[in-house]
């Protein structure tokens, strides 16, 4: 089994759940639509169940974890506040959420098409496609919001 990709993915996973806690951290405080608050900590639990299990599973495996650089985060926090300072509607942050999932799905789809089913550690593979359905549950429910 070749770890290096299985370390990849579940690196992956983790960075993909701590940058999308921290979008919805950065959100939260621009909007006053309790349904799309209570969609948004809904959402954020996951991520952080998930991110938790790739925390744990690293642990068990010796592999180092990284969270994404302040720089990073202060892009996306720029970059949030600015869209919703002309629009804090419903159906617009509905629309940054989907362009935020939709990233993260292709970021975990082309990591997981990357590892052959020979070199996948079961588990990390398993979390991912866990990740991989619950953003797909995800984009779902915010394109029904933008409607």
């Amino acid at each position: 089994m070749e770890l290096k990709k299985s370390e990849e993915v579940l690196a992956e996973v983790y960075r993909n759940c701590e940058l999308a806690k921290q979008s919805i951290e950065d959100i939260l405080p621009e909007t006053d639509d309790n349904e799309l608050r209570e969609e948004l900590l809904r959402e954020h639990e996951e991520y952080e169940k998930i991110g938790s299990k790739a925390g744990l599973l690293a642990r068990d495996k010796g592999i180092e974890l990284k969270n994404p650089g302040p720089f990073k985060k202060a892009m996306m926090w720029t970059s949030i506040k600015m869209n919703t300072m002309t629009d804090d509607s419903r159906a617009h942050i509905a629309e940054m959420m989907v362009q935020g999932t939709v990233m993260g799905i292709t970021a975990l789809k082309t990591s997981l098409g990357e590892m052959s089913d020979t070199e996948a550690d079961n588990d990390i593979k398993s979390l991912a496609e866990d990740l991989l359905h619950l953003e797909e549950q995800f984009e779902k429910t915010w394109k029904d919001m933008i409607a």
